[in-house]
């Protein structure tokens, strides 16, 4: 057991998170994620496997300049039948700019006898000769003990001898991995516990896996039971169900647990930022109810809740929201009372008397609305309008008075399917009436091009507005094609600013209008922006 109080933080983001079904990192991916980890103060940035492919190739030839981290290369052990200094793989390894290498190795004699097909004294001489041959041209070595969980449950000896072995051979850290991730957290905590009599804990990691819904959990009872190290990726990316979340893992190792990460004073901020940051460059929808920096990690929508919680965070939220970059949000909907419309008035920073007739009927439209099938939870910049609208506090920055799309689907000249829209507005704005036609590959892309042709000369504050999410629900199954239809849209903006719009229409490029009227507006009062009554000449 170790006394010591420091964790030291692994990111295999860029390698194990890579290893995830439908996710492929560029180049360019990979070092904007790797400068946000080591901003954030990550010990070690895992970049990938050099050899394994052309991206990692590139990227460990030309790696961002790290200020806090250890840049690391991924590899495995020689193989049987050569020597260190004399295989291609463990040669692409020690070759790279990196000055750091994590070599996997077997410790399941199973795999051992079954995988490799080599003799166990024999692999043990491999990770020993690999290691010993990679500390003579690294800063410093480490050892992944692949299926070390599995393996020291069938058998204790062999598994503890190949940790030995790579111990003996100078690395500085042995990771545990339970690379199935069929372990666990009491199995964990144990098996660790009795490593850590014969290992000292500050030279023991933990790799785990999400099979069971427990790698973070794992991870955990690992560091209880005396390993200082922990590897995870953002978000859980990985293999299979992924890999130990670090986005959970290092508030709870900090918050809940008590232990230093080496994270200097406000970096955990930037947790929320770097989870949708990774998002965003995977173009993937956020997870809303991921713990900490989820968008529903701290949103309260029951008015009992909602109550308590003006008059005291802590009874409701288990930390400050603020800690990990997240924010409070008050839902509105069906089931809220006059507490949570107030609290969200509050939230957006207007001042309005709790006896101002304009709140009892918003909060009669929020629930006639709903009933219809609008979702003011998950909308909050719709919400926002539509209690501005209410109090009259909203400009009105164009109105609209018609459009048309038009959807084609042909066979082009090489035999190809083409599928293309086309959108025609015509727009009231700036004093007069403006017609513009937009293209795109559907007609709610269509129709969001003609609008920004539009408005875009008007109002230039729309320039770094995007739509990153379009989600569309039928509301009644039974109506089948002409059901009504509820579109949500996320939108961002340079700013780092995120906001959600609803419509709803028994027409889906009508509820598309609808919910992309509202998120041009919101952008547009957010910014300060003026209407313009007349373009000048």
């Amino acid at each position: 057991m170790t006394s010591s109080n420091r964790v030291y933080l692994f990111d295999t983001t860029l390698r194990d998170g890579a290893q995830t079904q439908g996710v492929d990192f560029t180049v360019a991916d990979k070092a904007a994620i790797a400068r946000e980890l080591d901003r954030l103060g990550i010990d070690y940035i895992e970049g990938g496997w050099p050899g394994a492919n052309p991206t990692d190739d590139r990227f460990f030839a030309d790696p961002p300049e790290f200020q806090n981290a250890k840049f690391v290369a991924f590899g495995m052990t020689r193989r049987a039948g050569r020597s260190a200094a004399n295989d291609p793989g463990l040669a692409s390894i020690l070759q790279t700019k990196a000055r750091n290498v994590c070599m996997v190795g077997k410790t399941w004699d199973f795999h051992v006898d079954v995988a490799l097909e080599v003799d166990r004294a024999e692999y043990l001489e491999m990770i020993a000769d690999s290691l010993s041959y990679a500390k003579t041209r690294m800063d410093e070595t480490m050892f992944d003990a692949e299926h070390f969980f599995d393996g020291y449950k069938a058998n204790p000896d062999y598994a503890m001898a190949c940790l030995a072995a790579a111990e003996k051979a100078g690395a500085r850290w042995l990771v545990l991995c339970d690379t199935n991730g069929g372990t666990l957290p009491h199995e964990v905590e144990r098996i660790v516990g009795e490593v850590v009599k014969k290992i000292p804990g500050d030279r023991l990691g933990i790799h785990t896996h999400n099979d069971t819904e427990n790698a973070v959990a794992n991870t955990l009872a690992a560091v209880r039971a005396g390993a200082r190290q922990v590897q995870g990726t953002i978000n859980g990316l990985g293999e299979r169900c992924g890999n130990a979340n670090m986005i959970a893992l290092i508030p709870n190792l900090v918050l809940k647990m008590g232990f230093d990460t080496g994270l200097k004073d406000g970096a955990m901020q930037r947790l929320t930022h770097l989870s949708r940051l990774l998002d965003d460059r995977l173009n993937m929808p956020t997870n809303r109810s991921a713990a900490y920096v989820g968008t529903r990690a701290f949103a309260h929508k029951g008015g009992l809740h909602v109550s308590a919680v003006e008059k005291d965070p802590k009874t409701y939220e288990h930390v400050d929201p603020e800690v990990v970059g997240n924010q409070r949000i008050i839902v509105v909907s069906d089931q809220a009372g006059r507490s949570n419309i107030m609290a969200r008035f509050r939230q957006i920073g207007l001042e309005v008397d709790p006896k101002h007739p304009g709140v009892a009927r918003l909060l009669e439209i929020v629930k006639e609305r709903e009933s219809e099938g609008y979702a003011y939870d998950g909308a909050d910049a719709s919400f926002e309008l539509l209690a501005r609208h209410q109090l009259q506090t909203v400009p009105d920055y164009f109105s609209l008075q018609s459009f048309r799309v038009l959807a084609e689907r042909r066979v082009n000249a090489k035999g190809q399917i083409v599928a293309l829209s086309e959108a025609t507005v015509k727009l009231d704005v700036a004093g007069r009436r403006a017609m513009e036609v937009g293209e795109g590959n559907g007609p709610v892309n269509a129709l969001d091009a003609a609008l920004r042709k539009a408005l875009v000369p008007v109002y230039p504050e729309l320039e770094d507005m995007r739509l990153v999410d379009f989600k569309v629900r039928i509301l009644d199954s039974a109506g089948g094609t002409a059901a009504t239809t509820r579109v949500m849209i996320e939108s961002a903006d340079a700013k780092g600013r995120r906001w959600s719009t609803i419509g709803v229409s028994p027409n889906i490029v009508d509820a598309s209008y609808n919910a992309l009227y509202d998120a041009i507006t919101y952008k547009l009062f957010r910014d300060g922006a003026t209407p313009v009554e007349r373009v000048v000449a």
